[in-house]
């Protein structure tokens, strides 16, 4: 996904909308947004939907799933960050409609950032305009990060893991759902009850500073020792067929000649790709190369992604142009 540069692990974005599904595999999809599966009538935009086909579903294959705030974020860190400027939500809806979201769902995703303080609103006359935040500005310099310079293949792992062990009263029910969701957002995989396990080293402090947890957090740094073996400690606390899956899944849709044939522009096929990417990226806690297959899928899923994010960046920049609104603003984000 394409994003200014800088910024490392953030909290992640709150996501509770109803997901827009995006194409698991040639037929046409349903798109279903914000509760409302299904709706095919078309757009104001006159885009028909469903616009995307997707390859035959697999046996052991979940269907992607992606959120109009993932789609939202993924048009701001390639279209907004770094540039200073706001835009218009009239052109925002045009915009989404090419993949299947309908202008109620843009409203009121649009609506629920500027809640989550992940938008910053801008009148002009009439007109609503919607720019970047600070916390909206980290969060897409970490996805710039993960996916441009830390990337989806671990081949310089120095052998060190991050260890989180906790101990929540059992009350705390929804603060041990939000610490789990946090060490997940950071690479983790639970190791075994109360204790988890990311692969180099993580800052904590920095990863769940806003769940005042600290007191009940044991961290530390550490290297595997006999009769213990790294790989032993990867394909225990992470799914590591699960993983692989995603990027395969990632690669039936995607490496071939013409990918979503079907999609009406390349700023589509831009939005989708990168927003998939980063979803597959965040979900991944990059485990050594060293101790996965060598024909680890991911590696030839991240050459596919650079190859298309740069085929589709200049039709997509010149469409972008022709219907965006924008105007300058001061600020996050700002360049």
């Amino acid at each position: 996904m394409q994003f200014g540069r800088g910024g490392h692990a953030v909290a992640p974005p709150d996501e509770h909308a109803e997901p827009a599904r995006v194409p698991t595999a040639g037929r046409r999809f349903t798109l279903s947004v914000a509760g409302r599966p299904g709706r095919t009538r078309a757009s104001s935009r006159g885009y028909a939907r469903p616009v995307i086909p997707h390859d035959p579903p697999q046996a052991d294959e979940q269907e992607t799933s992606l959120r109009p705030q993932s789609l939202m974020l993924s048009f701001l860190g390639v279209h907004v960050l770094n540039r200073g400027v706001a835009v218009f939500s009239g052109s925002v809806i045009d915009v989404f409609a090419r993949v299947g979201v309908s202008e109620e769902a843009v409203r009121s995703t649009l609506t629920r950032m500027v809640k989550r303080d992940l938008l910053a609103r801008h009148r002009r006359g009439r007109r609503m305009y919607f720019g970047l935040t600070a916390r909206s500005a980290a969060v897409l310099e970490d996805g710039e990060h993960r996916v441009w310079r830390s990337g989806a293949v671990n081949s310089d792992w120095d052998g060190t893991w991050t260890m989180v062990g906790f101990s929540l009263p059992e009350s705390w029910r929804g603060r041990r759902h939000d610490l789990r969701s946090r060490l997940v957002w950071g690479g983790f995989g639970p190791l075994q009850n109360g204790l988890w396990v990311a692969p180099g080293v993580v800052d904590v402090a920095a990863l769940v500073e806003d769940l005042d947890l600290s007191d009940y957090l044991k961290v530390f740094t550490a290297h595997t020792a006999k009769p213990t073996e790294a790989e032993q400690i990867a394909h225990t606390a992470f799914d590591v067929p699960a993983i692989a899956g995603r990027y395969q899944a990632f690669l039936r849709r995607w490496d071939h000649d013409h990918p979503l044939a079907d999609a009406p522009d390349d700023l589509a096929r831009q939005l989708l790709l990168h927003t998939e990417w980063l979803h597959l990226v965040r979900q991944d806690p990059r485990l050594p190369a060293e101790h996965l297959p060598a024909d680890w899928p991911a590696i030839r899923a991240e050459q596919v992604f650079h190859t298309l994010a740069e085929a589709y960046d200049a039709p997509a920049r010149t469409i972008a142009e022709s219907v965006l609104d924008t105007i300058l603003v001061d600020g996050p984000g700002a360049g």
